[in-house]
């Protein structure tokens, strides 16, 4: 049965990455991206664009993960997250994190049911700085990191 679960993940997570390559990868989250790009954060606001990798300490696959933040309401923010797995499949989701600030940036945590096809709940929590973001990522069938940083634009050369 696990077996079949692996395999049906699979299969879902081609067809998912392909629908963007046959729609000419026109997505919203693009829009946001760039929507973001033209709104410069505020060094101590954990909202707007950030961009690094993620890594799977269970099988050590990685790739490239880019995120929009926006801040929601009483300390709750919207991560939207766009992944790359092989350089060619990519999917996105939403995590709602708590967000509380502290010293050195911000602490955060939040929770995501991206459906079993994609391992069911995932549970986030991490810290960041203006600068810098790190967050471990689990679920009942992998662990591991996202690393981040702001993105260079012409606004903040």
């Amino acid at each position: 049965m696990r077996a079949f679960k692996s395999s049906v993940r699979g299969v879902y997570l081609a067809l998912v990455g392909v629908l963007p390559l046959l729609t000419g990868g026109c997505t919203s989250f693009d829009h946001d991206w760039e929507k973001s790009a033209r709104q410069n954060p505020a060094p101590d606001d954990l909202q707007g664009r950030w961009q690094g990798t993620w890594v799977s300490e269970v099988n050590g696959h990685t790739d490239t993960l880019r995120c929009v933040i926006t801040k929601k309401q009483d300390g709750i923010y919207s991560a939207r997250f766009l992944a790359r797995y092989h350089k060619v499949l990519s999917f996105g989701y939403t995590v709602p994190l708590k967000v509380q600030g502290d010293t050195n940036g911000f602490r955060f945590s939040g929770d995501a049911n991206l459906g079993w096809l994609k391992g069911g709940v995932y549970h986030y929590e991490g810290h960041a700085s203006a600068t810098n973001y790190f967050s471990t990522y689990s679920c009942k069938y992998d662990h591991g990191t996202f690393q981040m940083g702001r993105p260079v634009t012409p606004a903040n050369k």
